[in-house]
């Protein structure tokens, strides 16, 4: 199911009908009022007034809902939008069941649902956490970390990532650390962002030979490498198919309560 379009429609109808009734039907009801008063001697008592004047349901529930509906689908169209996290491919970044906030108008301002640009921002920086519309099935959100820009060259062999030949900078900071027996606790820094990774020492893992990414894409990774379904697999993230930034964490939930006390910034 498609929210985006739900909402479009459902601003769309509840603004037409109280548009029909602002320009046709309040002042239909009006005109009725005075020719009800005319053909009366004493004139109509305000119980019997408001009932003359009084809007149908679809109007007045149109009324009520279209200004809310119009907020929302303005903040999460072009402000901001939250989403959850289904996964562990991002982790120790984001945990299952971290709820996050995207970004919508750092890449740029997109129409809901044909997601067509219309305002350049910023493009994608390596290390950006990025929510993105998986290009074979686009009714899916993804979230990953941006390891490659348009032309850069990128390969995946024994653990490490080469970026343009060099391999990125990582630094050991936990063996088995808790919650995650058996990987590697790992801070690697793409670009100005230091994150941490996983790796398991055990599993080889994919050996992927030296790429380039196309124009107009980006190459795509997720911080939990060895269990990650990320672009080593399926290829390159298209520009259109780009949602928006991840920033914050506002909420934790696993199942029980809701938790906030895990509220934090995404690096």
């Amino acid at each position: 199911m498609d929210f985006s379009l739900l909402l479009v429609v459902a601003v769309a109808v509840t603004g037409f009908i109280w548009l029909l009734d602002l320009v046709w039907w309040r002042p239909a009801r009006r005109r009725n009022l005075v020719t009800v008063e005319a053909g009366t001697t004493e004139g109509l008592d305000e119980r019997a007034r408001e009932k003359v004047l009084k809007e149908p349901w679809p109007v007045d529930y149109s009324r009520s809902f279209f200004p809310v509906l119009l907020v929302v689908l303005v903040l999460r169209s072009f402000i901001v939008e939250p989403f959850q996290i289904p996964s562990g491919s991002m982790r120790p970044t984001l945990e299952v069941g971290d709820f996050i906030l995207v970004n919508k108008f750092t890449y740029g301002l997109r129409l809901p649902v044909v997601h067509t640009r219309i305002v350049e921002f910023n493009e994608p920086e390596r290390g950006d956490v990025m929510v993105f519309r998986f290009p074979s099935e686009p009714s899916v959100n993804f979230i990953k970390r941006v390891v490659g820009l348009p032309g850069d060259r990128i390969r995946y062999e024994g653990k490490q990532l080469y970026v343009n030949g060099e391999a990125v900078p990582k630094s050991l900071l936990e063996e088995a650390p808790g919650g995650a027996p058996g990987e590697l606790l790992l801070a690697e820094r793409l670009g100005a962002v230091e994150h941490r990774i996983y790796n398991n020492p055990r599993d080889p893992g994919p050996q992927m030979r030296e790429v380039v990414v196309p124009e107009g894409h980006y190459f795509t990774m997720g911080d939990n490498r060895d269990h990650s379904n990320d672009s080593r697999y399926w290829g390159y993230v298209p520009e259109e198919n780009i949602v928006g930034r991840a920033f914050a964490v506002w909420m934790h939930w696993d199942g029980g309560l809701p938790s906030f006390t895990q509220m934090r910034r995404i690096h």
